[in-house]
């Protein structure tokens, strides 16, 4: 049964006030969400004016803005800019939770440009030639057939220190933690080093793999406004004036999604807000080993609190599951504690293959082609983008494309699905329940060397948006 929203909609509120659980704007929510399930509220209804219900709930405007947000976060609604706030039509809701993907679970007559990921060289064919050379070295087998040490052996420590290098930033391979992957890695830093309750501040568009692990663990997230250049060091402060926080994560090098990179006076900075106030800086540097001129980490502008994460997963290998965390000695054992915890070692095996590769300039190879291909490919679209407005980075595997009002990035999102086209939206990577910038990342990665099918999927996502202009 549908309703006059300017009627029954406060009847419906109301109750939710009353019984509902929660903070006030989320009993709104709720009570607005369970009307929409059950078919109180039907699809395309239009919902009334913020001022509207807020003098008649006797709540403040913001209340009910925020309600409406979070009706808009989990898919509920769209807003519409000049225009009101809007029912979603059915099959158009967003998926709650669903956490981020590694593999798309879509049919394969999809193109994904949703996801980073390595694009294939020669791994397969390096991989090969040091299973080989291994099953042919008994002692080497001997060595990675057993328990290592919870850090990982002194040698593939070294391995780890070496590919972190960079410029005056030069671990020290006590220093260095082998994890299985810059996700288990960042598991590890979260596990070790904070506890539930804590709460870690980060951009208000972050990588989805901290918002999934985070509320896992029962860590608060708090999102910080960001400018061009990343995270902003104004912001962060306010923050921390205002809040209880107990680290810092972010990623200042190819900043997922929006590709930003923080100049070093940004990173001395954000340093120096978190030394001020105490807090450990999880620094992510998957994508910064792509970028052929990069400032030094933060890692050596606050080396006392900060944690390094890489791994070999955006450049070299994502099946390999290698990654390091460096950071303060005196962090080491309790890092170590994490990963004897999760999985009691990485993986000899693969740290064995990644410490050749990195000896013997493998490592160093397959990065090299990784950023040509990139390269290659950005160029080959960058015609494509003509006419709308985007950020990226050259050695970025990706594009963060602007959707122009008033139309909404998961609109264009749901129609790019029904073609077989998939794009991330700024959805996956918000944190906290403010409004989220319309935007859409389309990543160049995933064609498996069909130049034609890239470039018939960034034809059809811009054509989508510019249709709507």
């Amino acid at each position: 049964m549908s309703v006059k929203v300017s009627i029954a909609m406060v009847s419906i509120l109301r109750d939710g006030l009353v019984n509902g659980l929660g903070v006030k704007y989320k009993r709104l929510a709720d009570a607005v969400e369970k009307a929409i399930v059950e078919g109180v509220i039907e699809p395309g209804c239009k919902l009334p004016p913020h001022r509207l219900l807020a003098d008649s709930l006797g709540v403040t405007i913001g209340t009910v803005s925020r309600a409406y947000g979070e009706l808009e976060r989990v898919g509920r609604v769209v807003a519409r800019v000049g225009d009101g706030t809007y029912v979603r039509q059915r099959g158009m809701e967003r998926q709650r939770d669903a956490g981020f993907r590694n593999v798309s679970d879509e049919p394969q007559a999809c193109f994904d440009m949703s996801r980073n990921q390595p694009i294939p060289g020669q791994e397969a064919l390096f991989l090969s030639q040091s299973l080989q050379a291994l099953a042919l070295d008994p002692d080497a087998l001997q060595s990675i057939s057993g328990y290592t040490a919870d850090a990982g052996s002194l040698r593939h420590r070294a391995a780890g220190a070496h590919w972190l290098r960079h410029l005056q930033f030069v671990p020290d391979a006590e220093q260095v933690v082998c994890v299985n992957g810059g996700q288990h890695g960042l598991l590890c830093a979260l596990m070790g080093l904070l506890k539930a309750g804590d709460t870690v501040v980060t951009e208000h568009l972050t990588y989805p793999g901290l918002i999934s692990v985070a509320r896992m663990l029962g860590i608060k997230l708090i999102g910080v406004a960001m400018d061009d250049e990343g995270l902003m060091p104004d912001a962060l402060e306010d923050v921390c004036r205002n809040h209880r926080v107990s680290a810092l994560y972010c990623t200042p090098t190819i900043q997922n999604p929006t590709a930003a990179v923080m100049s070093v006076p940004r990173r001395e900075a954000i340093a120096e807000v978190c030394r001020q106030h105490n807090l450990l800086i999880l620094e992510d540097e998957a994508h910064a080993v792509l970028a052929r001129q990069r400032p030094l980490p933060l890692s050596y502008f606050a080396p006392e609190r900060s944690v390094l994460i890489g791994s070999l997963s955006k450049a070299v290998s994502a099946g390999l599951r290698v990654g390091y965390l460096h950071a303060p000695q005196p962090l080491i054992g309790r890092l170590s504690a994490a990963v004897r915890g999760t999985c009691w070692m990485a993986s000899p095996l693969a740290l064995e293959v990644a410490s050749l590769w990195i000896e013997n300039g493998s490592a160093a190879q397959l990065l090299a082609q990784q950023i040509i291909e990139i390269g290659r490919r950005k160029a080959l679209v960058g015609g494509v983008l003509q006419g709308v407005v985007y950020k990226t980075h050259p050695d970025s595997p990706h594009f963060w494309i602007e959707v122009p009002e008033p139309w909404r990035a998961s609109q264009i999102a749901a129609e790019l699905k029904e073609n077989n086209y998939l794009v991330a939206t700024a959805e996956a990577f918000a944190v906290g329940h403010g409004a989220v910038p319309q935007f859409i990342r389309a990543s160049v990665c995933n064609s498996a060397g069909d130049d034609g099918l890239l470039i018939r999927g960034f034809e059809a996502l811009i054509g989508a948006i510019t249709e709507t202009v």
